[in-house]
């Protein structure tokens, strides 16, 4: 499912903040539907549980779920197909989160 623009078109790059955030999201509950792929993102993160559900809204956090996926590409188009965006997408989200 892609973000949809406020022109109703479906956006396919996160040109806004609240794009960003959508895909970043989306991304986020993919990650933590699979166990194994949940304990390593807060293994290489260095969250817990508690820090992830407090910087939900947090952009930093949000840039961070997705570097763990940029750091390892199979996750990243295998995240990137399930969401219905594309990989350099999750990119442009993360650098865009980062700001």
């Amino acid at each position: 499912m892609r973000p949809i623009a406020e022109d109703g078109k479906s956006d396919s790059g996160p040109d806004s903040g609240d794009a960003a955030v959508t895909l970043a999201l989306m991304a986020l509950g993919w990650t933590l539907r699979d166990g194994g792929r949940a304990d390593r993102l807060l293994a290489l993160t260095g969250l817990d549980g508690d820090a992830l559900r407090e910087g939900i809204g947090n952009p930093a956090i949000l840039a961070a779920v997705l570097a763990f996926l940029a750091d390892h590409e199979p996750d990243l188009i295998a995240c990137a197909d399930a969401i219905n965006t594309s990989p350099a997408a999750l990119i442009a989200a993360q650098e865009r989160l980062s700001r």
